[in-house]
């Protein structure tokens, strides 16, 4: 990666008698190795809340966007804990949420928020720290930054300036939901959070409704029911799941057809925490010959062969080949 900023990386590579190539947070093959200028931790201390286990390398300038628990705080991974060590300062969306997690370890970090309301005058406030070679953590108050959660400009903004990106994976609520869901994780597109408006929302759907892959969606639990009849309605009542408490005590998974998730959440009332709703993908049932063979006349009788067969093909998902071939048959029948 080309450095822009030469005197703040030579300042670097000076103040730490090392190639600052070395210290980028991508470009890190000893992750392990122990820094000699910490004292070593006492096996005393070890426990939950310690830093005896976590590695002890030095923190690498840069912007790290470290994965947060969901639910469980016991899913925080050893190198988030490092990093959250480590770090200058972490930003984060609540304060009061990644506090709680930063106490649960003992992390004493400088905090801040950069949330969608600040987002525009923090920014720059954090681009130039990088810049002085801080090492900053930007966390999402549960699951995996950037994902339906402040922080695309930023890392826009760092990547535009080549400044150090990396990122400390960990939970995720739209993967944790999709593997609980019991329906192919084999393709699958998330699509964040819908409108909340009836219109505005069933035309979101409509544009996934051809996807072939399985969908997943955040949702407000008051709104589910009337989510979930949206989906009935332009999606057709395909398998689904709601996810829902994921990786805390009263985790629930219900899985049913649409109409009748809907149905359920209309009756039961709105459900406590927010929601993960899981659609499977679209299945094409071709209709019987004489079915198509009447839609194929239909449409010989405005269109070419290849136009026709094309537009059948669209509309019921068969091979374009196929009805080709029945539409030359037909028409060469009929002369």
């Amino acid at each position: 990666m080309r450095r822009t900023a030469k005197a703040t990386g030579a300042a670097r590579a000076g103040s730490d008698g090392e190639d600052a190539r070395t210290r980028h947070p991508n470009r890190r093959p000893d992750v392990s190795k122990p820094d000699p200028r910490k004292p070593p931790a006492s096996d005393a201390a070890a426990g939950p809340q310690s830093t005896a286990a976590l590695p002890q390398s030095e923190l690498a300038p840069g912007l790290y966007l470290v994965a947060t628990p969901i639910g469980n705080l016991g899913d925080i991974s050893l190198r988030a804990l490092a990093v959250l060590h480590g770090a200058d300062r972490i930003f984060c969306e609540d304060t009061r949420v990644t506090g709680k997690l930063l106490a649960r370890y003992r992390i004493v970090t400088s905090l801040g928020a950069y949330h969608d309301h600040n987002a525009e005058q923090v920014r720059p406030v954090v681009l130039s720290a990088l810049r002085r070679g801080e090492r900053v953590a930007l966390v999402s108050d549960a699951g995996t930054p950037l994902v339906s959660d402040p922080g695309y400009k930023l890392v826009r903004g760092a990547l535009a300036e080549d400044l150090p990106v990396t990122a400390i994976p960990g939970p995720n609520a739209a993967v944790t939901a999709l593997i609980l869901s019991g329906l192919s994780p084999d393709a699958f597109l998330f699509a964040g959070f819908l409108p909340t408006r009836q219109s505005a929302r069933r035309r979101a759907l409509a544009r996934w409704a051809a996807v072939e892959a399985t969908l997943v969606f955040y949702e407000t639990t008051p709104r589910i029911a009337e989510s979930l009849a949206d989906m009935a309605e332009v999606l057709g009542n395909r398998e689904a799941a709601v996810a829902r408490e994921l990786t805390k005590l009263h985790e629930e998974v219900r899985r049913g057809r649409l109409a009748e998730l809907a149905a359920h959440y209309r009756l039961a009332g709105p459900p406590r925490g927010e929601a993960v709703v899981v659609v499977g993908p679209p299945k094409h049932h071709e209709p019987d010959q004489a079915e198509v063979d009447k839609r194929l006349r239909a449409a010989l009788a405005e269109f070419g062969v290849r136009e026709a067969a094309a537009k059948l093909a669209a509309e019921t998902g068969m091979p374009r080949g196929k009805l080709y071939r029945r539409a030359l048959a037909m028409r060469d029948a009929e002369e």
